[in-house]
Parts: C-alpha cells; structure tokens; sequence
C-alpha cells in the first residue's frame, strides 16, 4: 500500500494506514492474550491483577492487552465518522451501517466466538466482540444527535462513570439484568444449562465510542499532516498528564489507592495496576493515551513491519476469527500428544513459551490473511458482505 508525502496517512482504497497500521499492532497483542487463554489458563490472572500473586513477566504480558479493546472501541467509532464523511462526498447517516454491523458482531460472539471457547468453558462470556457489537448499535441511534452533544455525553460518560461504582443490585432486584449489561459483571442467567455471563459491561465502551466518533474530524480530508500529527500528540499527551495527577495523588477515576511497595517494580506495577471490568477512567487514560500517540507515531513511519501490520489491520474480524481457530486447532495437536499435563488442561509450563507461539502465530498466518486482505479490497463493490470482515 503507497503513501504519499503530503499525507503518508491516506492509503489507497480510501482506507486510512496509520489506522490499520494501529489495528494491526493491537491484534498481535490480542494474540498475545489469546495464546495465554488457551495455554497459560492454569496460572489465573484477576482484575485488576495481584500485583503479589502475578510474576511481572505475566503481568506485563497481560497488560499488553489492555490496549486491545480500548482502541477497537475507540477506532469503531472513529470509522464511523469517516464513513458518515466520505471525502469529497456528502454526508451519509452512518446508522444503517452500525446498526447492521453491530447486529453482525452479536451475531459472531453468540456463534463462531462461543464455539471456540465452548471446549473450555460451559458458560456463554459476552465478551469484547459482544460489547463493540452493543456500542454500534448504541453509536447507530445516538449518531443522530447534535455532533457536540454526541461528544458530550460521551465524555460524561467516559469521566464519571466511575461515580456509579456504589451503585449495585442483588440478582432478585429489579434492576439487576440491565445494571449487569450496563456497569456491573455478574450472570444474566445463572441457572441452565448454558449460563450466560457479561464479561464487558457496556456503559463505559459506549462512552468510548462516542469519544472516537467525535475525534473522526481529525483525520477529515482537508486536515493537513502536521496538524493532525499535533492533535494527536497533544491529546495524548494530555491523556497522561491527567492520569498521572488522578493516579498520583489518588484523587479519582480507579477503585484501589496505589501504595509504595517494597521494591521500585511492585510500586510501578501497583500504581498502573487499573481495572478493566468495567473499565476505570485511569485504565481508559492509559490505554487511549498510548493509543493516540502510537497513532501519531504511525503517520510517518513507513517500513517491513508496518506494512505487514497494515495487512493484519485492514482485515481485523477476519483475523480474529482466523487466529481463534487457528490456537483451538493447535491446541488440538498438542492435546493428542501430551494430555492434560496442567490439572484438566494441556498448558505451557512457561510464559516464554506463550510468546514464543504469540511470535510465530502471525507469520504463519500472514500469507492467509494478505489473500483475503487483496480480495476484499478486490471485490468488495461487488460482494458488500466483505466490508464485515
């Protein structure tokens, strides 16, 4: 894919670089996480993590992914303005396109996604693929406010959702099932055969969408390189500075205080250790604030490695799909050969080994995943149902 000198951000068919290019690098740490699911189950991680009970090695590998979802969220809804403001082109309500999209994600996490997991675990997780899918569809409705109301309320929601965390109900009130969906993880069905568990409750992931729909102008035709450049590294850098005074003096937007622990690498661990279930306002500084400056960092770098990321990231549902199959067919092989050798589960007895698989896994699936990538682009006026992937 070319870029240009005026603008290395704008790639041929219409698609964004530094976007995809960021997509990319977020999906091989999703693989990082994935690898550690299905292989290193048997040492659990909570959240936030026990910065006691957790070696560093697995911590930091763990809060890679941290930048997963955040950004996926974030770059939905940034997509969605671009769509709804095509260059050149007049303005086109991005609700169908959401609405059909999210249903087709829910779609995914109740099928493909369960089935992956379904030889693991007997309850149904809604999980990220779930919450984007809700987001969209939230996204879909909400698009059609006041753009500056849209971003409002997204940043109420993204600043004081931590403000409810008092809020809670027991299972036989009323309120349970929506506050469940909404801020608080717990099943929504706990007896049946298939019990179903909100993994990723929603309301914060809606205020990160509106968010990212609102930051869509940045990237608007007519904005120059330099000034979205400037943008990006002025709101990521922002980003930080709020949380290193929110975090620093333990004034607000995380559950647990930060202490000095007993060596310079538990205390670093202790004060960026940030809930992810639901998301603190700390955990969505950090992640959204690496987020914009790798975007930043993204706009001019041009090499091997991010050309093969922008591949991975402009075929991002496919590749999940395809690296989730992938580890459940490895796992497989490796059952049939060494058993249950980690309790009831085949595991690695080392977290080297989930990364040494994290490395390989993208190489063997790069000539797959850059077939479909070329078809798509190919093909996609006539097969629309290519777009979803």
């Amino acid at each position: 894919m070319t870029t240009t000198t005026q603008n290395s951000a704008v790639a041929t068919s219409n698609r964004i670089m530094s976007i995809d290019v960021m997509r990319g690098l977020i999906i091989i740490f999703m693989m990082l996480d994935h690898v550690r699911e299905r292989f290193f189950l048997h040492v659990p991680v909570s959240d936030p993590m026990d910065i006691h009970t957790t070696p560093p090695e697995l911590y930091f590998s763990r809060y890679l992914a941290h930048l997963c979802a955040p950004m996926f969220v974030f770059l939905t809804g940034l997509s969605a303005w671009l769509y709804a403001h095509p260059a050149n082109k007049p303005y086109r309500s991005p609700s169908k396109f959401l609405a059909t999209r999210g249903l087709f994600l829910i779609f995914l996490e109740l099928t493909a996604v369960y089935l992956v997991w379904a030889s693991s675990f007997s309850t149904i997780f809604l999980q990220v693929i779930w919450a984007i899918g809700l987001c969209m569809l939230a996204l879909s409705v909400l698009s059609r406010m006041n753009y500056w109301l849209t971003g409002v309320l997204g940043f109420i929601i993204v600043i004081g959702h931590n403000l409810l965390s008092p809020v809670s109900f027991t299972p036989d009130e009323w309120g349970y099932s929506i506050w469940t969906l909404l801020h608080d993880r717990g099943y929504l069905i706990a007896d049946g055969s298939v019990p179903v568990k909100v993994s990723y409750p929603v309301l914060p992931w809606i205020g990160v969408i509106l968010v990212g729909y609102f930051a869509g102008p940045i990237y608007q035709h007519s904005r120059s390189l330099a000034g979205r450049k400037k943008w990006l590294l002025t709101a990521g850098l922002t980003c930080y500075a709020t949380l290193l005074v929110l975090r620093g003096f333990n004034l607000y937007g995380e559950a647990a205080d930060w202490h000095t622990q007993t060596s310079a690498l538990l205390t670093i661990m202790d004060f960026f250790n940030f809930t992810k279930y639901p998301p603190s306002l700390n955990f969505l500084l950090m992640t959204i604030g690496t987020g914009l400056l790798l975007l930043c960092l993204f706009e001019t770098v041009d090499n091997p490695l991010t050309k093969a990321l922008n591949v991975f990231g402009s075929v991002p549902m496919f590749v999940y799909l395809l690296h989730l199959y992938a580890l459940l067919a490895l796992y497989g092989v490796l059952y049939v050969f060494y058993g249950d050798n980690q309790g009831s589960r085949f595991g690695f007895d080392s977290i080297v080994m989930v990364w040494a698989v994290t490395a390989l896994l993208p190489v063997v699936l790069y000539k797959p995943v850059k077939w479909f990538a070329g078809y798509k682009h190919r093909e996609k006026r006539n097969k629309p149902w290519l777009t979803y992937f």
